[in-house]
């Protein structure tokens, strides 16, 4: 080994390496030589946006190693001001391993895996800086981007130390060194010598010290220069690391804190801590005082306080020990834990509070988010409290003790919509909400609770006289429970299933008790236990279990056997039985029905209990519509009967089909009584029918699929539940529906109270807006939309509410005259706040991009009175109470400009008036402390409270800014919302799970108590306006009473709720009031009176009033307890509202079609929510539809052929494909795919399509190329199977009802995949010889990506909003069959939707999350083992390559990982994150695109590849040079018009967003694009002049200007401003004089391109928009006037005007005026142009089209003054082109037809090859190139002749 001496005593590292040559070292990106002025020297400059793509690396090669010893690393740098910068050092161990110590200001807190560590780097600033006194006052530096200040700083780094304390290995050297941007870097070195920057070497001498005492001067090549005087710690700054300074408690590299010279020498094992000196401060010394300090005093000045931790049962509070506040030393006070026992209080106890968190001591592994949480006592700032300790102080409390209970819910469903149950007496319905039972009464809808689940029911059950209640739980904690029914007792509880318990039933005597739930493989696990005895407090025991790998989708036990079971799941029905303590089935004999998906099963319900065995019939329900009838004893099948559609119920019709994917109507749910059988099915029915299934004679239609049908006891009412969240009944008797309770379908996001009229509006992610009535909790009317609701807001005295939504519109609207009152557009972002003033004079609205709106409410049309940008915090964290507005209507407080500030403003002007800045760095946190919510105090206005993200909640004061009191551990999580009640005693504040109301003072011993119910975090809670209620809504509405005492009844009106030796009173029973107060339970009360009238109701003929077209649908609905069969036949006869969504129809057995379908009231029901995701494909609006009369020409008889296609949808999903090694290049724009050959640029169509395809696949010997699109006219998809060598059509595929979401080959071609949208997400395997149908299988929400294994056949995975399905191709012979088992995302990632994946070779798959995370999957065992945070957005495309794994989202970034380590990690049970597991998935790369990524392709090395985005781009990338080229550009938006140089060598387009695009011919590329942002460009021309150098584009913009941009130079030229409206044409004059454009008021400006004057107006058509301008060169001698050139213009009021002019003499006179008649236009939308051009062969002739008598094209000549000929058209003409060629006219229609008319001859043809209607049609001015133009496509045709 050769000598490392000289290394001592130091190596200079750029030196060594000599950096300048660049020959041993390597620079990437911005990386230049300057000199500093502060060093007098040269450095290197480092800067870039991204700091991986700029760096200096040292040394080149990575195989090679610097081999540097020693044990200090210096490095003498500058960070760039208000930039990121990033140091790697790649050290080497003993041990032989390579560790990477990584140091950045990017970094948020430390973390740690086996081989790499990073520190965050928290830089100094300037001395006597604001930034210097802020860190000083936080106690260490500033976190982020380097402050403007930041000096030149010296890094000593003891890489052996580091090693030693974080990794215990052992250092040898350093490798390598990476120098990321952004920073100026002077030079490093290494050194086993502690050396001291600031020492000099004069100094160390005068010091005595040398080299050998370890410290010693930086060599002078090394050290900053100082000037004579001056101090190096002035100029400079020292950070070294360890620091012996004060340790912080967090690990940060940071410059040490300031410490006084006599305590050189510290002993850190003995710390000596000072009593703190109290400093009192005046009133105007703490006004002066900023708010950041005034934080840090009171933790400095307050008394530490005793913390107490909140027992895990019984009753959650806390109480402080009298001993913990009297041990007191002389260096600190002790801090002591006490947990006092309270006593459980069980469930069906009346006196107790509802949910006031009771836990029964055997549910210990029940995880409650709060219970760990801590209450510290906090006093005031200005004086200091200190508690007593005498035994009086410890019975203060929050009284009365529960002050919350809970009343109503709204709400149905959560884990499932399948279970509901009957009492024995017909008079209560038990159902699941989330994780709550709730039991109803139906007739006063009453309801009562069973609490203790900790995750969603997912099962229900009752015995034969239902006394007894089973209960399931989902997820990882499966549980069940035994409830006694009548007192409401938790009886037992057991946990045998890991997960997915799914399905339970009782038996008759309720013995017997069986459950159907998954193990810890996730096999099936059937088991049955023995409840006999649980009733009277026996144990629950396990007769037998049995682990199977059938399917079970439900399993119940007969009635008349306690021993005997019947299950069905898919392709099976089995039955079992118990003996001897074993479990055994039998399978029933299906025969040809074997591969059915059985949905339920239910036995016959015989006269007599005791009838005989054999005479016992199982019915079973399948998703294909078929009733099994099984005769149970021989276990054969007796009938097989169908349900179908009406229409096809017919005997010519009844052709076989194939069982899954036949005509049949799913059948989701069975029940059967002595007398009849009843049938919920998808198509939304309850349908009743005889034993015999005869003929239904009784049918209730629902807004959505019937998930559950059950007969009450008595046979009398038949209970109907929808996976849309609606439970019901129907009377069988009187034929009356009567609905029980209505739900949000997902998490309620908001909501607001109307107090006069007791209604409660909610929005909800199901995106719908919902208004309930408090009292009857039945929905009045619901709101459904596309865009998706945010936040609501009633009004506070008048029946109005507005509501924000996602696209940042705000409406208006006016409930009692169902009306829409105003919209507002102002807001780019996400609405987060929305609030009327309590005196109802303004409305203020907020969005997530930092705007702010003023709105006069006092106007019927709430006028936008101002909008202020930025003032607001981004984002959507505040969502949806951004806003809060004081009680006196004069203040609005909000979180903003950052999230650091609260602003005050004048809530009339919204002028700001305070900021508050409660950025203070807490000590126990590295972060900086953020506002999340504000809210002022009703009763003190000059209280504003803020609640941090430290979990604090402040009390500022309004009028100075000061802090007033401060609340510390507020919950365990964030919280995420708070109110104050209107006397301000009390205030409510919610976190995750749980609501907390807390002594508004804070003066008690126990300030809060704390209550759960809910599953999901809370998004929202408050007090209702009367102040007896409290409302908290996320996965449901929880409706609580509160109970706190009126103020004059209590005894010391000093501390209000401090009541001494006085025990809590007893909680009230319903309809009973508490001192004279009644309870929220909707009887009267005395604050609140109710309206004198019922509540106005919207007729059903206003509907039709409403604006659809806002509102997507609005629904109707008021539920009274009951309907008679009079208010359904006849609703007018009914002064109530309508009763609901229901249709009842009664039915006869002779004539089954003989229903009086007129008397009933049906509304139509909702369309299949689209997934909150961008990854799934939905097909662009389009109110066109195909011309079906239209035929396409004969192939080589057409007059044009497609040339080319300009552009790519980027609204396609994974709609491009790439095969490096064939050669294979294609992809979709519109309906056309394009395949294009890259070498030469050219391309060939493959047409097929009339919709717009969605995706693209490929074989892997890229032969063959699947494409899909929507089927016209609302048919079936299509799907085309091409063949890439002819380009022809092979086979084409009809199945899926809506979009194709996916397409996939396997890798050996054999199968081929395609996968449903949203609307029918159903997953369909094909043969790809024979593209017949194998298999399909069903899947219950939303599919967003599928694909085949790489290597293991018959293996293929989709994922969707359920989670990951791993998927087995079975194959027996000549039948397949795809075996499907699900598997939930993991729980550490949230609840999220899985959006795309992509498999490793080594049997691992990848999948990506709607939130940015990676979960690494192993196959095997279908278990995730690895999640990471790939990305901050969505992730919607994944790709992986050896090793190396793609990312692409809507944040635009393409990030290249390295994820070889996942080899080496063993799949775990538990999910981990990469930084858990020891293992490193290194982010390799990234691009930032030009948007969001939604396909890729790339070779097998992952080095090079193309990737499309929306922005309608196809990137060429090549990560080995990390460079990004444009390969196909096209317009994301709507493409306005498109026109040709003179010279035909460019072409130029217009469109939407705002440019100008110019393109090269006959390549096509893009050359150059002019972008005006937020304006619309409508049109575009060039100028006369060939000349490449003189040539201008002018275009004409929605603000009313023209913009002229020069060719040559790339610049705009010249801005005129002619018109006030939007320019709707434009055109240079033949000599190129001037401009004529035209607005949409019609006037025409005449204008100069060489100075931009107006020259004159014209203004002839004003009031109507022109469509057309256009001007020929012709003499117009023989027309009798003087001119040189002709020009006319048209507009949309059928008139034509017709000028000649010579712009050089500035004459321009009217030459003709044509009016076209025309009757009153009666359609919907606006009537087609009106279209007008110059004949190019003879321009005396005006081609005239437009809206008339007739759909025709009208000659008219100028000479005779008349129409000499016309040419008829099918349809009205959108566009028109003449061509000066063969005397060709081009015209498009609206069915998306471009008809191409022979004007001699009046032949035509017509072409398909749009998926919208035309809009541009442009011949070249050769007449031999045609360009076509719908939305944003770009067709180019070649011309030949018809």
């Amino acid at each position: 080994m050769a000598s490392k001496g000289w290394q001592h005593p130091y190596v200079n590292i750029f030196k060594h390496v000599r950096v300048e040559d660049w020959k041993r070292s390597d620079k990437v990106g911005e990386v230049s030589t300057c000199t500093d002025k502060r060093l007098k020297c040269s450095v290197f400059r480092i800067r870039g946006p991204v700091p991986a793509n700029s760096f200096i690396k040292i040394p080149k090669n990575i195989n090679q190693s610097l081999g540097l010893t020693g044990r200090f690393f210096y490095l003498l740098f500058r960070p760039t001001p208000g930039k990121y910068f990033v140091v790697h050092l790649d050290v080497s161990v003993e041990e032989g391993q390579v560790v990477r110590i990584s140091f950045s200001n990017m970094f948020k807190e430390f973390k740690s895996t086996a081989t790499w560590l990073q520190f965050p780097f928290l830089c100094g600033a300037a001395k006597d800086s604001v930034y210097e006194s802020t860190a000083k006052s936080a106690r260490h530096g500033l976190v982020g981007p380097a402050p403007t200040s930041v000096r030149w700083t010296c890094v000593t780094m003891d890489l052996q130390y580091t090693l030693s304390v974080y990794l215990n290995r052992c250092y040898s050297q350093l490798k390598s060194i990476k120098l990321c941007a952004n920073m100026a870097v002077k030079n490093m070195f290494t050194s086993n010598l502690l050396l001291d920057p600031g020492l000099s070497f004069s100094e160390a001498k005068l010091m005595g010290l040398v080299s050998s005492e370890g410290t010693s001067p930086v060599p002078r090549d090394m050290s900053f220069p100082v000037p004579k005087g001056g101090s190096w710690h002035d100029l400079y700054d020292h950070i070294r690391f360890p620091s012996e300074g004060t340790k912080l408690p967090f690990d940060s590299i940071q410059k040490d804190p300031p410490r006084p010279e006599a305590s050189c020498v510290s002993d850190q094992r003995r710390p000596i801590r000072e009593e703190p000196c109290f400093v009192s401060l005046s009133k105007p010394v703490q006004d002066r005082v900023p708010l950041i300090q005034q934080i840090t005093l009171q933790n400095q000045i307050q008394p530490p306080m005793v913390v107490t931790e909140i027992p895990e049962l019984g009753l959650v509070s806390t109480h402080h020990s009298d001993d913990s506040l009297g041990q007191n030393t002389d260096q600190h006070q002790q801090e002591t834990t006490s947990s006092e026992q309270f006593t459980s209080r069980p469930f069906w106890d009346t006196d107790d509070g509802g949910v006031h968190v009771h836990l029964h001591p055997e549910d210990g592994f029940s995880q409650h988010g709060e219970e760990s949480e801590l209450e510290v006592a906090c006093t005031p700032v200005p004086r200091p409290v200190h508690p007593s300790s005498s035994n009086e102080s410890r019975q203060q409390k929050l009284l009365p003790d529960p002050i919350l209970r809970l009343n109503r819910i709204i709400g149905f469903g959560g884990a499932t919509t399948k279970y509901a149950l009957w009492s024995k007496s017909g008079d209560e319905v038990v159902y699941p909400c989330h994780a709550i039972i709730v039991s109803m009464k139906i007739s006063p809808n009453q309801q009562r609770f069973f609490i203790g689940h900790t995750d969603k029911v997912s099962a229900l059950a009752f015995n034969g006289n239902t006394t007894l209640l089973a209960s399931a739980q989902t997820g990882s904690h499966s549980v069940v429970r035994v409830w006694d029914y009548h007192k409401g007792k938790c009886l037992a509880m057991s946990r045998i299933h890991a997960h997915s318990l799914s399905s339970l039933s009782f038996s008759y005597s309720g013995g017997i008790l069986c459950g159907v739930g998954k193990d810890n493989h996730n096999k099936t696990m059937v088991v049955v236990w023995n409840t006999m005895n649980v009733s009277e407090g026996g144990e629950v025991s396990i007769i037998a279990k049995a682990h199977t790998d059938v399917d079970i989708h439900t399993m119940k036990v007969a009635f008349f056997d306690d021993t005997r079971m019947v299950s069905c799941g898919r392709d099976n029905i089995r039955l079992w039985r118990v003996r001897n303590g074993t479990l055994r089935s039998c399978p029933v004999n299906l025969g040809e029905y074997h591969s059915l998906d059985f949905t339920d099963v239910a036995f016959e319900e015989g006269n007599s209990f005791h009838q005989h065995l054999d005479d016992r019939t199982l019915f079973a329900s399948s998703r294909s519509g078929y009733i099994f009838e099984i005769d149970y004893s021989r276990v054969v099948v007796r009938n097989v009967r169908r349900l179908l559609p009406a229409q096809q119920q017919h005997a010519d019709h009844r052709e076989k089909q194939t069982f899954n994917s036949g005509p049949g109507i799913a059948i989701n749910s069975i029940s059967v009584s002595s007398s009849f059988c009843a049938t919920g099915s998808e198509d939304g029915f309850l349908r009743l029918w005889p034993l015999d299934f005869s003929a239904v004679f009784l049918e209730a239609e629902h807004e959505g699929p019937v998930s559950l049908v059950s007969v009450s006891s008595d046979s009398l009412q038949v209970l109907a539940a929808t996976s849309t969240g609606n439970l019901g009944f129907l009377d069988v008797s009187s034929r009356g529906y009567n609905t029980l309770m209505r739900s949000h379908t997902d998490t309620v996001l908001g909501f607001s109270v109307d107090g006069i009229r007791r209604h409660l509006t909610s929005a909800s992610s199901d995106g719908t807006v919902r208004i309930w009535n408090m009292d009857s909790l039945h929905q009045l009317y619901d709101f459904a939309s596309e865009d998706s609701p945010c936040s609501v807001a009633f009004h506070p005295s008048e029946q109005v509410f507005s509501c924000g939504f996602s696209s940042g519109i705000v409406r208006v609207f006016d409930i009692s005259a169902a009306k829409l009152l105003a919209e507002h557009k102002q807001h780019r972002g996400e609405v987060v706040g929305l609030a009327f003033s309590p005196d109802g004079e303004f409305m203020y609205s907020a969005d997530s991009q930092g705007s702010l709106a003023l709105y006069n409410a006092s106007e019927e049309d709430l006028n936008v009175v101002r909008v202020v940008c930025n003032v607001v915090a981004r984002g959507t964290e505040h969502a949806p109470d951004a806003l809060a507005v004081s009680s006196d209507s004069c203040c609005l407080a909000f979180i903003g400009p950052s999230e650091y500030i609260v602003t005050i403003a004048d809530s009339r002007s919204l002028d700001e008036l305070l900021h508050v800045d409660v950025s203070i760095l807490d000590v126990q946190s590295p972060r900086l402390d953020s506002a999340l919510r504000v809210c002022f105090s009703p009763a003190s206005t000059e209280h504003l409270l803020v609640a941090t993200s430290s979990n604090k909640i402040l009390w500022v004061s309004t009028k100075t800014g000061r802090l007033l009191r401060e609340v510390s551990k507020v919950h365990k999580h964030q919280c995420s919302s708070l109110a104050v009640s209107d006397d301000s005693r009390f205030l409510l504040t919610a976190g995750h799970n749980a609501v907390k109301v807390w002594d508004y003072n804070m003066q008690l011993h126990i300030n809060s108590q704390m209550f759960i119910g809910h599953s999901q975090p809370i998004r929202q809670v408050g007090f209702t306006p009367d102040q007896l209620g409290v409302v908290s809504v996320g996965d449901a509405i929880f409706l609580w009473d509160f109970l706190a005492l009126a103020v004059d009844s209590l005894t010391d009106s000093r501390s209000p709720l401090v009541i001494r030796h006085t025990p809590a009173p007893k909680s009230v029973q319903p309809h009973t009031e508490v001192n004279g107060v009644r309870l929220s339970n909707g009887m009267p009360r005395r604050t609140a009176p109710l309206p004198s009238s019922p509540p106005p109701r919207l007729d059903i003929s206003t509907l039709d009033q409403i604006d659809q077209g806002v509102l997507g649908s609005l629904s109707i609905c008021d539920d009274p307890p009951t309907v008679p069969p009079a208010s359904v036949a006849d609703p007018s006869s009914d002064p109530r509202p309508p009763s609901s969504f229901l249709r009842v129809t009664e039915l006869t057995h002779t004539s089954p079609l003989n229903s009086s379908l007129s008397d009933a009231v049906e509304l139509k029901g909702k369309k299949p929510v689209r997934p909150d995701c961008y990854r799934h494909f939905i097909p662009r609006f389009k109110t066109s539809t195909l011309d079906q009369a239209a035929v396409a020409p004969q192939a080589g008889e057409e007059g044009i052929k497609l040339k080319a296609v300009i552009g790519y949808n980027g609204n396609g999903r994974s709609n491009m494909v790439w095969s490096p090694d064939r050669g294979l290049f294609a992809y979709s724009c519109g309906c056309v795919v394009v395949v294009e050959y890259l070498h030469t640029g050219s391309q060939r169509h493959l047409q097929g399509h009339s919709e717009e395809i969605s995706c693209l696949a490929v074989t892997h010997d890229a032969q063959t190329v699947a494409s899909a699109a929507g089927g016209s006219n609302a048919s079936r998809s299509l799907i085309c199977i091409w063949d890439v060598q002819n380009g022809t059509c092979r086979s084409t595929i009809s199945y899926h009802r809506g979009a194709v979401q996916s397409l996939a080959f396997s890798m050996d071609d054999r199968f081929f995949l395609s996968v449903g949208d949203f609307s029918e997400p159903e997953v369909a395997l094909w043969s790809s010889k024979t593209f017949q149908l194998l298999s399909s299988v069903s899947m219950s929400g939303p599919l967003h990506d599928a694909a085949f294994s790489p290597s293991a056949a018959g293996q293929l995975a989709c994922v969707g909003r359920q989670g990951v399905f791993f998927c087995l191709i079975h194959t027996q012979g000549s039948d397949v069959d795809l075996k499907v088992q699900r598997v939930k995302a993991p729980s550490e990632v949230g609840e999220v939707e899985l959006t795309a994946l992509c498999y490793h070779t080594d049997s691992f798959l990848f999948t990506a999350t709607n939130r940015g995370h990676v979960c690494v999957w192993d196959v095997n065992t279908q278990r995730c083992f690895m999640t990471w945070e790939a990305d901050e957005g969505e992730i919607g495309v994944l790709l992986c390559r050896g090793n190396h794994l793609l990312t692409g989202s809507n944040t635009r970034w393409l990030r290249l990982w390295e994820v070889e380590a996942v080899r080496g990690v063993k799949p775990q049970e538990k999910v981990c994150s990469r930084e858990d597991s020891g293992t490193s998935v290194v982010l390799e790369q990234e691009i930032m695109l030009d948007g969001t990524t939604v396909s890729a392709a790339f070779d097998t090395l992952m080095d090079m590849g193309i990737v499309g985005t929306t922005a309608g781009t196809l990137w060429y990338i090549n990560w080995s040079d990390c460079s990004s080229i444009r390969l196909v550009s096209g317009h994301k938006t709507q493409v306005n018009d498109v026109v040709f140089s003179s010279d035909e060598r460019h072409f130029a387009t217009c469109s939407e967003d705002g440019s100008v695009r110019v393109w090269s011919a006959p390549s096509n590329e893009l050359v150059v694009q002019f972008q005006v942002l937020n304006q619309a460009c409508g049109c575009v021309c060039w100028s006369p002049s060939s000349s490449t150098e003189s040539a201008c584009v002018a275009g004409g913009y929605s603000d009313g200007t023209l913009r002229i941009f020069r060719l040559s130079s790339s610049e705009m030229e010249m801005k005129l401003h002619p018109h006030q409206v939007a320019v709707t044409a434009i055109q240079y004059s033949a000599d190129g004089h001037v401009i004529l454009s035209a607005g949409k008021n019609g006037l025409v400006a005449v204008s100069s391109p060489m100075n931009g004057a107006t020259i004159r107006i014209i203004r002839d058509h004003k009031g109507a928009l022109i469509t057309t301008i256009q001007c020929v060169n012709e003499q117009c001698k023989n027309l009798k006037l003087e001119g040189k050139e002709m020009w006319l213009a048209a507009s949309a009021d059928r008139r034509v005007s017709v000028w000649a002019a010579d712009w050089l003499n500035d004459k321009c006179d009217l030459l003709d005026w044509l009016t076209f008649p025309a009757p009153a236009y009666i359609g919907d939308d606006n009537p087609p142009p009106s279209l007008a051009a110059f004949c190019p062969a003879d321009p005396g002739l005006v081609v005239y089209t437009g809206y008339g008598v007739e759909k025709e094209l009208s000659f008219y000549s100028l000479a005779k003054k008349q129409i000499i000929k016309t040419i008829a058209l099918p349809d009205w003409a959108t566009c028109l082109s003449l061509s000066c060629h063969s005397q060709l006219i081009a015209v498009g229609s609206k069915g998306r037809v471009l008809k191409l008319i022979k004007s001699s001859s009046g032949r035509f043809q017509d072409f398909l090859q749009h998926s919208d209607s035309l809009q541009t049609c442009r011949f070249s001015p050769s007449g031999k190139l045609l360009f076509t133009v719908a939305y944003n496509e770009i067709l180019l045709w070649e011309v030949q002749d018809l």
